[in-house]
């Protein structure tokens, strides 16, 4: 399971050095087969492709003339990459999926659970106003007894 945030640079040539934390498990969860595509919020997503294909098979599933389920499948399939680390544990990110994201140098890895989310640092600071703007207001459905 991943979780956490951490800050990250991207190299000049768009590579991220993928923490030795998650790195070992990023490889054992995916054979080294890791698939990289675009989210509806401008970030990231990187998945181990063991975890991705069955939410590309659903994503697939729907009928391509119903308006939404082609965006979806524009967005997620239409962006997918197949990736590999290379020797010293970086990631390339193309520059396509780096202008989608609005990336500079330093982005946001975030662990959630199966997969990790890659972050502009705007983008992300812009996340967590949204959270913290929420404040005492209800929790969303499911998570109404939450205690922390």
């Amino acid at each position: 399971m991943f979780q956490g945030a951490t800050a990250l640079s991207l190299d000049a040539k768009g590579r991220l050095a993928i923490p030795a934390r998650y790195r070992d498990a990023l490889v054992s969860a995916s054979g080294g087969q890791l698939v990289l595509t675009a989210h509806p919020h401008r970030c990231l997503l990187l998945y181990p492709a063991p975890a991705w294909e069955p939410i590309r098979d659903k994503v697939l599933a729907e009928s391509g003339l119903n308006r939404q389920s082609a965006a979806i499948q524009r967005l997620l399939v239409g962006h997918a990459c197949d990736e590999t680390l290379d020797s010293a544990g970086r990631l390339l990110v193309s520059p396509e999926l780096r202008q989608f994201a609005q990336f500079e140098k330093q982005v946001w890895f975030v662990g959630m659970g199966a997969h990790f989310e890659i972050w502009s640092d705007a983008g992300w600071r812009q996340q967590q106003e949204v959270f913290l703007g929420v404040g005492d207001q209800s929790l969303p459905p499911g998570l109404e007894d939450l205690a922390l």
